[in-house]
């Protein structure tokens, strides 16, 4: 009888915790997107006058929204342990980053870890199914400039068509540096079937991962640059200062895996309603110089299924260990715990509120003007 209670009063508490975070939420999105909806519509004039400085504020406060969704997680303790190279280097280089998909929390996750990597989450291009068009963050997404594709046989060529229009006409006239996507097309449980398409390609069964769509990488804005360029860690500060204006194109392929203990992955119910225990989420980067990868079609669907094929040795050893392996010629992997400051957590979410509050206002008072 006493565990029946002890857990009884353990469900109570999860289901009490539960709604006041789904609560704290929901007006967390009723003040924090009209407001950045509001803000930008009153900066039209600024974007007319200086489009530049319009898309600074507005990836200022696309980061600090993001910030929102990261501290859902931060609070219950879902927090990010990072692997391999360190990506800070390059934040302000041109880079496509290419991550393994299993849920929904995916994204969350890469919510997270990015927010104290430079500019970057203020400078990033997502591409995400459209279906995320149709949640509370797919009108923010919309404004800033991300790209929802349709998937299926039936819609891939049109999309690509119409990812190729979206990047020329808002990748470079926004200043984007970074292009998310999740080359598998879908969750991994729902694309098991890919071990016919390993097969054909003389590849061993992936059970961490599954082969990649191609579609999309081979679609981004062209810029021809030296290949001497691309890829390089060593240019000086004057030199830097001297190209900051100038787009120099793609620099970097980001290789990013997501690894979740036990091999459960966080999903976005978890991320809202906090019923999971805290959760540490592993995330190894590898970085790759453009100049090594290849610019032929069939050259680099074989590059690209490699990163595949890595991406599940790296799983396999992280689930049997605890940990990814160490780089070659190094006897250990060093892992690095990823923070977020709570006391600048504290100042987004306030301004969030007392935006929301100055509009409600704002907005009343107009209302009883008017009528």
């Amino acid at each position: 009888m006493a565990q029946l209670m002890d857990g009884a009063g353990k469900l109570s508490w999860v289901l009490l915790k539960s709604v006041i975070r789904f609560t704290f939420m929901f007006f967390n999105n009723c003040v924090a997107i009209p407001s950045y909806c509001l803000y930008l519509l009153l900066l039209q004039p600024l974007r007319v006058w200086d489009s530049s400085a319009f898309w600074h504020i507005e990836g200022v406060m696309f980061k600090w929204l993001l910030a929102m969704v990261s501290s859902w997680g931060w609070i219950a303790g879902y927090t990010v342990t990072e692997w391999g190279d360190d990506v800070r280097d390059i934040s302000e280089e041109e880079a496509m980053v290419i991550v393994n998909h299993q849920s929904t929390g995916d994204v969350c996750t890469l919510m997270m870890c990015l927010q104290d990597k430079g500019t970057v989450v203020r400078k990033m291009m997502w591409l995400m199914d459209h279906v995320f068009k149709y949640t509370n963050f797919g009108l923010v997404s919309l404004i800033h400039g991300d790209f929802f594709i349709r998937q299926g046989k039936a819609h891939r060529d049109k999309q690509l068509v119409y990812l190729k229009e979206h990047l020329e006409k808002y990748y470079h006239c926004r200043d984007r540096k970074w292009i998310v996507l999740f080359p598998e097309g879908g969750f991994l449980r729902k694309r098991r079937e890919t071990s016919l398409v390993a097969k054909k390609n003389s590849l061993l069964p992936l059970t961490h991962v599954t082969l990649p769509r191609l579609g999309a990488t081979h679609v981004y804005p062209e810029n021809p640059v030296s290949s001497q360029e691309n890829g390089s860690l060593g240019i000086d500060s004057g030199t830097r200062n001297q190209t900051v204006n100038k787009s120099k194109g793609l620099q970097w392929v980001i290789d990013v895996t997501i690894a979740y203990p036990k091999a459960r992955p966080m999903d976005i119910q978890t991320w809202i309603f906090g019923y999971r225990p805290p959760t540490v989420t592993h995330v190894h980067y590898r970085m790759y110089p453009i100049k090594e990868v290849p610019v032929e079609a069939e050259a680099l669907t074989d590059w690209l299924y490699q990163r595949f094929v890595e991406k599940e040795e790296l799983l396999a050893h992280f689930y049997n260990t605890g940990s990814f392996p160490p780089p070659d010629g190094q006897k250990e992997a060093a892992s690095r715990q990823m923070t977020l400051d709570p006391v600048w957590l504290c100042m987004v979410q306030s301004f969030a509120f007392a935006s929301g509050y100055m509009w409600y206002n704002v907005l009343q008072y107009l209302y009883c003007c008017l009528f």
